[in-house]
């Protein structure tokens, strides 16, 4: 996928590669922050998420696709999501610009040019802000599935 220039705003949306490591770091950090902050959720280390990142760019098909959401202007990085639609992270300085709303679009094009049928990702409880977006985009409360998690 080439990169993607978003009509009418200052995003560009394209599939991370290994020189894009350095820009999406900060982002994984503040998403994985965000869970320890809300959920509890262990603190990881840089390696484990450049490790992670790694597989997704390696294997796309079997792993997911990593998007990355740069400004057009000075190319920073802003957002991030995966194809395999778990992770949706927006700086929060960012936030409130529809770049969620952005990749989601990109995301949900990019499934049914693979022939996807739907798009499903999970939040926390806690996430309002994430159930807002949700919402907005017109994704549906699942009824049907009901998430246990075991620490380890």
């Amino acid at each position: 996928m080439a990169t993607t220039f978003v009509e009418d705003t200052p995003w560009k949306i394209n599939i991370v590669n290994e020189n894009d490591l350095v820009d999406l770091l900060p982002l994984l950090q503040g998403y994985c922050e965000f869970y320890y902050q809300t959920e509890e959720i262990s603190r990881t280390s840089d390696e484990l998420l450049l490790s992670v990142s790694r597989a997704l760019i390696a294997s796309p098909k079997q792993e997911g696709i990593p998007l990355l959401v740069r400004h057009v202007q000075d190319g920073k990085a802003v957002g991030n999501r995966l194809a395999i639609t778990e992770d949706l992270y927006v700086d929060q300085s960012y936030r409130g610009q529809g770049i969620a709303d952005l990749l989601i679009g990109e995301c949900a094009r990019y499934a049914r040019e693979h022939g996807a049928l739907c798009l499903t990702w999970q939040t926390s409880v806690k996430n309002h802000h994430a159930q807002a977006v949700c919402d907005r985009c017109g994704a549906m409360k699942s009824d049907r599935w009901l998430n246990y998690t075991l620490p380890l």
